[in-house]
């Protein structure tokens, strides 16, 4: 399959994704640097065992002191998939019905490729952009070695996978919303309050009982949600990532197969 328009599109959103990504990584390396000096302080963990709720929607379960626990708390419950979810949403909602408003979308469309090979680029595009953020803060966290902090190798390959399944997730759910109302607002507004919702109920699941019974609901829950640092990335998390996604994608192509191009 040929990728020009894959290429044309990310060299548009260079500076974006080097910002992200670049910005995300020093954060991460922040954090890495920071944790010696908080490895033996034992009063962050009984702060955070008395406010169990607080804590828990700052992400934060288990000890805060331990490598995974620190890493989970300062960066994967929060920080690193918020700036890969920034990246993807605002592409997903760009891609299609931002072009499509700015009138661009026509033109490409009348170049020799069908719809669904110009929207199989865009979703390539889509799968670039998801990864760089949890690949920079992937490279962070190996710097640990020299700083006492060495979470399990599985785990951290795990939920680098779970960061970029969730971004492209989302991002789908832009793209597709943008081909359902060809609206952009609406693509961001809609994956915006559905990722914000996500994360209430992954961060919220372990400490009130209702919110508990929506967690398989949560896309976040599946990928950073049950302490993936130490645990990795179970299958079913990973099918249930995967099938969402396979589901999201198909009723993009569905609708992009029906809009009106201008």
């Amino acid at each position: 399959m040929r990728t020009d328009l894959t290429r044309l599109d990310l060299r548009l959103r260079r500076r974006g994704l080097w910002a992200y990504a670049l910005g995300t990584g020093a954060y991460a390396l922040l954090i890495v640097v920071l944790y010696p000096s908080f490895r033996h302080d034992t009063s962050l963990d009984q702060l955070m065992r008395g406010n169990p709720t607080v804590a828990a929607l700052f992400g934060v379960s288990g000890s805060l002191t331990s490598p995974a626990g620190w890493l989970n708390a300062n960066l994967y419950a929060n920080i690193v998939p918020l700036s890969a979810l920034l990246l993807t949403i605002g592409y997903g909602a760009a891609a299609v019905a931002g072009e499509n408003d700015d009138e661009r979308l026509g033109l490409l469309a009348a170049l020799p490729l069908s719809r669904r090979t110009l929207l199989g680029q865009k979703l390539l595009a889509l799968g670039v952009l998801s990864t760089p953020v949890a690949l920079t803060t992937l490279a962070a966290d190996l710097v640990g070695r020299f700083y006492q902090l060495q979470p399990p190798w599985p785990g951290l390959a795990g939920v680098t996978l779970g960061v970029a399944l969730t971004a492209f997730l989302f991002g789908c759910l832009a793209l597709a919303i943008g081909c359902l109302t060809n609206n952009r607002g609406a693509a961001i507004g809609v994956a915006s309050a559905a990722a914000a919702a996500s994360y209430v109920v992954s961060s919220l699941a372990g400490t009130v009982a209702w919110v508990d019974r929506l967690r398989l609901f949560s896309p976040l829950y599946w990928s950073v949600g049950q302490n993936q640092v130490e645990n990795g990335l179970s299958l079913t998390s990973l099918a249930a990532l995967a099938l969402t996604i396979a589901v999201i994608a198909g009723v993009a192509v569905w609708s992009f197969d029906r809009l009106d191009l201008r």
